[in-house]
This record gives structure tokens, sequence and C-alpha cells, in this order.
């Protein structure tokens, strides 16, 4: 077999051109505190969903099939919403929606209470529900039977195209590392998308039964390790490790040989 080692020595992270490091380094920088970012807002609002902070089986099980002993908005009002309107209001809303939210108490009294406390968000946000019209308070006062089968063929549609295409560029650029064993590598390449797979794939089941909560975070918490493992690697190599001055050579013939 013809030996190609030289062919494209600086083909690897620790040796790639400056422009191509700070391409990609950008681009890491950016998805790393986009996804940062992403892990706080889930703890905002589906950590939440039982009240208290920090994600759980409960809180998965809020989210997606819901706490059929009450309403979401009763769920958000002890949840995530709890801090925007006094007890003394919460507690009236909540007693309202338990006795199926009667609409002749919506003219002459809750209208206002919701315009009040609520309105200022839910009649300007796009996506939430629009709490001026007495339609939209009625479907959330309704016993909470977690996310709607629309809802989730729309977040999970949007869930693996975005998420796919940052797991996509993020192993390309893992794919030029070195000193990483073939099979971890391949592993770490293939895990996101799998554990993605199973996390989509997790709402479903537990829309029907919710004792496959467990696999939600599981399979969030797989691809963050996979994830994070390719995301200090790659840094690592270009921002430290190329700076001891070794030509590694093609990291994609070195994998071939393998």
């Amino acid at each position: 077999m013809k030996d190609t080692s030289s062919s494209l020595p600086w083909l690897n992270l620790p040796n790639l051109p400056t422009s191509l490091k700070v391409l990609f380094a950008g681009y890491l920088l950016v998805i790393g505190v986009g996804l940062c970012m992403a892990g706080l807002q889930i703890m905002l609002t589906h950590g939440m969903a039982d009240g208290k902070l920090g994600l759980s089986k409960d809180d998965i099980v809020y989210s997606y099939y819901g706490d059929r002993s009450g309403s979401k908005l009763e769920s958000k009002l002890n949840g995530s919403m709890k801090d925007h309107a006094p007890p003394a209001v919460k507690l009236e809303i909540i007693k309202w929606a338990r006795e199926g939210a009667p609409e002749a108490e919506w003219e002459n009294h809750f209208k206002g209470v919701f315009a009040q406390h609520c309105v200022m968000c839910h009649s300007n946000i796009p996506g939430i529900p629009n709490f001026t019209k007495f339609d939209e308070v009625k479907k959330v006062a309704a016993i909470n039977e977690g996310a709607s089968v629309q809802s989730l063929t729309r977040v999970s549609h949007i869930h693996l195209f975005g998420i796919s295409f940052i797991f996509f560029f993020m192993a390309f650029i893992f794919s030029f590392a070195v000193n990483v064993p073939r099979i971890l590598k391949i592993l770490a390449i293939a895990f996101p998308f799998a554990f993605l797979i199973l996390d989509v794939l997790s709402w479903w089941l537990t829309k029907w039964n919710p004792g496959f909560a467990w696999l939600t975070i599981i399979g969030g918490v797989g691809y963050s390790i996979a994830s994070t493992f390719m995301w200090f690697t790659s840094m690592y190599q270009m921002l430290i490790l190329s700076r001891n001055g070794k030509i590694y050579g093609n990291a994609w013939e070195a994998d071939l040989k393998h």
C-alpha cells in the first residue's frame, strides 16, 4: 500500500492554518455559549414545571404527560409563573380554573385580573396563549394533559433539524482531532445523533406513559457529554496543543490506517 502520510500534513486541528482555526474556534465558541443558554432556558421552563428549581423526572412528566390532577394554568402558577402574581390572586385564579373557568365570571372580574398580571406578556409574545381572549384562557384552565400532539410535532422537527446541524459541524471539526483512539472518535461523533433521536422519541413516549420520562434525561445527558467532549478536545488541540511545534499529519488519512 502506498504511503501517503505526507499528503496534506497540516490537515489536523493543531496544524490548521490560522484562518481555519479562527473560523472553527469562533463557531465552537458561539455554539458553546448558545448551548449554555439553551440549558439555562430549559432550567427556567421545563425545570420549573414542578415548582422547584432543577430538572427532575417530575418536570419531564409535567411537561409532556401533564399533571392530570389539575390544569396547565395551575401548574404554571405554582411553577415558572409563581412570582408573577400575589399569592391571593394565584389562589383565586386556581380556584376559578378548578371550577371549570365559568365564562360568567370572566367579563366582570377575571378579565381584569389577567389584564393586570398576565397580558403584558400573554398578548404580545408570539407562540404563547393570548390572555385577552377567554377561549385561550379556557384552554389552559382545562385539565393539564401536557404537550399537545401539534406542539410535539412542531418542536420535534425543529429540534431534530436545528440541533443535528449543530452536531454535524461540531463533529466535522472534531474529525480533524489527533491522538484520539479511532473507536472513541467514532463513538463521540455518533452518540450526539443517537441520543438526540432518543431525546425526541422520549417526549412522545412520555406523552403516552410517564414511565418513559427517564429516557428524556438520559438522552439529554448523553448528547451533552458527547458534544462537550468534542468541544473541549477541539478547542484544546487548536489553541494549546498547536503550540508544541509538532507536525501531526493528515488526521483523516491516519484514521484510515487503523
